[in-house]
């Protein structure tokens, strides 16, 4: 009788993590990575046509990873966190850190750095992907250092 109970429980969390919009069955499938980026040098820096700094190549050879072309989105913190929560972007970067106001509104990463400042930086992804909050997560871990980056 246990049994009976405790075997469809198993069976269930045998999927998990899952992404309820399906983030990474769509990128699979598409081959893009749908990124936002706010200017926050040396984190980031949106100035130009192509982001560049610390976390730009760092999405830069994640969507390598995957196989998709990461296709950039400019705008303010606030628009693109809107973006983030309607799924139309996957992850926004801008030089974040674990103490974001933006905690309740996104999927934060573990995070992947410390600066000189001893802030633990993250990136955002969209609330509820946990299986490619996992994926990103798991990228960060194997590139991270462990040193302080700044």
């Amino acid at each position: 009788m246990r049994w009976a109970l405790i075997l469809p429980l198993f069976v269930a969390g045998c999927g998990l993590p899952h992404d309820p919009e399906k983030t990474s069955e769509r990128i699979a499938a598409t081959h893009e990575l749908r990124v936002g980026v706010t200017d926050n040098p040396p984190w980031v820096k949106a100035q130009s046509a192509e982001p560049s700094g610390i976390e730009a190549d760092l999405v830069r050879d994640f969507g390598r990873r995957l196989g998709a072309k990461v296709l950039w989105s400019r705008g303010s913190e606030t628009m693109l966190m809107q973006s983030l929560k309607h799924h139309e972007l996957d992850i926004v970067i801008g030089g974040f850190d674990k103490k974001t106001s933006w905690v309740s509104s996104a999927g934060l990463t573990q995070p992947w750095a410390t600066d000189a400042e001893s802030k633990k930086r993250i990136m955002l992804a969209a609330p509820g992907e946990n299986r490619f909050i996992l994926s990103l997560d798991r990228f960060l871990v194997e590139r991270s250092s462990g040193k302080p980056l700044s």
